[in-house]
This record gives C-alpha cells, structure tokens and sequence, in this order.
C-alpha cells in the first residue's frame, strides 16, 4: 500500500469541495471494502478524504417514505424496530450480509459502492477490464462459478456482491446524492451500471459526487417477504444467487409484488417481467414456479455457472413461497 493522506470534511459541502480539487482522492467512512484494495493496490488513492464526522447517520421517518442517511451503519438499520416494521425486506437482507462485526463498520452509501469480488479484480496479475480498461476479462473461459448470467458483455461478467442492495431495487429506493453541480436524485435500479464496453463505471455517478441518503417510499409490503441467500456457507459467504421477494396479498390474490436477484448481474437485478406475470394470480406453487422459470429465461452461462439457471429459477420459487407462507 502507498502513503496517502487524510483529510477530515465536517460538511457534504467541504466533503465535495475538497475532493473537488483533487485528482486522486476518494472518499472514505466504514472502508470495509475500500481499505482491502488498498492493500492489494487494486486502488491506490493519494488522498482520503473521511466523512465520517458528516450529519448523514440519521434514520428519518417522514410523511411517506423513510430516509437513510448514507453514514448510517448497516447494524443501525437492520436492527432498527421501525425498519423492522415498515421496511422487513431491507432487514432481512442487511443481516443476510457479511459478519456482525462488518455490518457494525460498514455504511449504507459503502455498502452501495462496494465493489465486485471476482477474483480477477482483486488479482493484480490477472487481466481485468474492470481494473484496467481493454486489459481483457479472464474470468470470460477461465473460473467463473459465482459471475453474472445476466446483462453482462464480452468485457466484464462480474457480479455487484451486495445483499442491503437487492432489498433497496424491489423496494424502488431513491438515492440522493450532491456534488459539484448541487443535489440530485436517482432511481436506486438506475444507480448502478450494466458494465457494457466501460465495466470500471459500476455507476452512474458523477464526477466527486458523494451520496448523503437513501429514500424508501411507504408501502403494503410489510408481511409477506422473504430475502433467500444461497452461498456456499452460511456465514459471511457472497450469493451464489439470491432473491428478495415482497407479495402483497388480499385473499390469497397477488395484489402486487417485487422481485430482485443477486448474484447474477453487473448490478442488482429487478425481474419485472415476472413481477407482471405474478400480478392477479392466485396464489400456487405451480405459479411461482412458472415465474421463477420466465424470470431466468435468456439468462446466458459461461461454463462454470451453468448451474445457476435451475438454482436461479428454484430460488425464485422457494423465496415466494416462504413469503406467500407468512
């Protein structure tokens, strides 16, 4: 690892305005993530700009929606009773993630920056596109068990590692964010990329700007949820494929419903598709399974994650069934 330096911001607005000036810096809180690049030089930033002491660790609940602070701590939320309550989905795939001690460092706005843990990136030796650009992707006919099946390219077919973000895409969050433009706001399922012929773009923001918030809308999916994780372990192991799932039921009918999978993109995958299909049915098993087999339909393997197009469409099945269960 390099020397750098540290510099403390007290504001979004001194956050922004020091990384501003500088080429080389990033912004720092939990580095749960950040410090092991670091460490194997996969980054090498000059300067760090902490954020830690920014006003951004409140959980808000106002007129019809919530709002996360982006410094809050993955714990804090996931813990939190009225999360527990209005937003159970988000719970669940937040305690889904990584070791208790991880969630009690990590941040909301980290968690969503993480980046991938394919073992091509994390590889100095190896040729990444994500890493460095039109270097070629080895995971494309080397070991590619846990990468993507959907949306990815002949340039990258790595997978987004986060669980907190699959719960934030069903949910239709909106991330805030402020950088040198001013403030604006994103659609959290248009936040991340699709990697295309630029894989080390993992999202759509831009330039120094720092994310200060996450908004969840209120909603009717407060009992009938589920976040199913399949891993090779059970403890602090990333998805091999996941689903978070939230059924809005009136009399065994399918009201509405979400539906998103890790595991098996670029970035959280929504399944509209078979959120459409599944609107107005009666519940069944037969149901969700004809959901969970159109949901993985042109999915596309590379050799070694065959297997995830029958788990894919399984997992699909079992995690609304629990939900519809409950």
């Amino acid at each position: 690892m390099k020397n750098f330096q540290i510099i403390r911001a007290l504001s979004s607005r001194t956050a922004v305005t020091n990384i501003s000036k500088e080429k080389e810096a990033m912004f720092i809180a939990g580095g749960t993530n950040l410090v092991d690049l670091m460490k194997k030089n996969v980054v090498a930033p000059d300067k760090l700009i902490d954020i830690n002491g920014l006003d951004l660790k409140k959980i808000e609940f106002l007129k019809g929606k919530v709002s996360i602070g982006a410094l809050a701590k993955n714990s804090q939320v996931a813990e939190d009773a009225t999360i527990k309550e209005k937003h159970p989905l988000l719970s669940l795939a937040l305690a889904a993630g990584a070791s208790q001690q991880i969630r009690h460092m990590a941040t909301v706005g980290g968690n969503m920056l993480q980046k991938t843990r394919c073992s091509y990136y994390y590889n100095t030796d190896m040729p990444c596109n994500k890493r460095t650009p039109k270097s070629g992707c080895g995971a494309i006919g080397g070991s590619n068990r846990m990468h993507a099946v959907f949306g990815a390219s002949d340039s990258c077919i790595a997978v987004h590692p986060s669980d907190m973000c699959i719960a934030l895409a069903a949910l239709d969050a909106q991330v805030l964010v402020e950088g040198p433009k001013g403030k604006r706001q994103i659609k959290f399922t248009d936040f991340h990329r699709l990697p295309g012929n630029t894989p080390e773009k993992d999202n759509n923001l831009e330039a120094k700007e720092l994310i200060t918030a996450i908004e969840i809308p209120d909603h009717n999916f407060t009992k009938n949820i589920h976040y199913l994780k399949v891993r090779d372990r059970t403890s602090y192991a990333f998805a091999l494929v996941s689903v978070a799932a939230a059924l809005d039921l009136k009399n065994n009918v399918i009201k509405d419903v979400r539906l998103a999978m890790g595991g098996v993109a670029h970035k959280p995958w929504r399944l509209t598709e078979a959120e459409e299909f599944l609107k107005g049915k009666t519940v069944s098993e037969e149901i969700f399974r004809q959901a969970g087999d159109l949901a993985m339909k042109g999915a596309r393997t590379y050799g070694g994650n065959d297997f995830k197009i029958t788990l894919g469409a399984n997992t699909i099945t079992e995690a609304l069934i629990i939900a519809a269960s409950k």
